[in-house]
């Protein structure tokens, strides 16, 4: 498994596709959501397993915080510790760039994955794309 920052066109169209196949297809979100305004200025991840994009994320710095975005995993590699991996590799760099708090916006059905992961609930339940969220954050130290 490799998890790295995005550093190619390349890539970045790996991120997508993985992106695609998670938010798009499985949870039907529209794709006009799913790709957004924010593509251009995020920090993006890739993860591979044997060369293929199994898993992606982005990165934004809003306010005092690292944002993690689109955090998603190919439904055949869940399970595997490479949604806790990429985390880690996004909180190492949201570290490196000064922040010491992390925040997320997770899908109600994740909120005990993240709970794992030293992240805390801190709104009620509201709707993204139609999916139930909650916003979380984590003092990085």
């Amino acid at each position: 498994m490799i998890i790295k920052e995005v550093t190619t066109p390349e890539e970045k169209e790996h991120a997508f596709l993985v992106r695609k196949e998670v938010f798009v297809d499985e949870q039907n979100v529209p794709m006009d959501i799913e790709i957004d305004e924010y593509e251009d200025v995020a920090i993006h991840f890739i993860g591979y397993e044997n060369d293929r994009p199994v898993a992606a994320s982005r990165l934004r710095f809003v306010e005092e915080y690292g944002k993690l975005e689109r955090i998603c995993v190919l439904k055949e590699y869940r399970g595997k510790s490479i949604g806790k991996a990429i985390i880690h590799e996004m909180e190492m760099i949201i570290k490196e760039k000064g922040y010491l708090k992390a925040k997320l916006n997770a899908q109600t059905h994740a909120e005990d994955f993240y709970q794992k992961l030293g992240y805390q609930t801190v709104s009620d339940e509201f709707l993204d794309a139609g999916i139930p969220h909650v916003t979380m954050i984590k003092e990085l130290s």
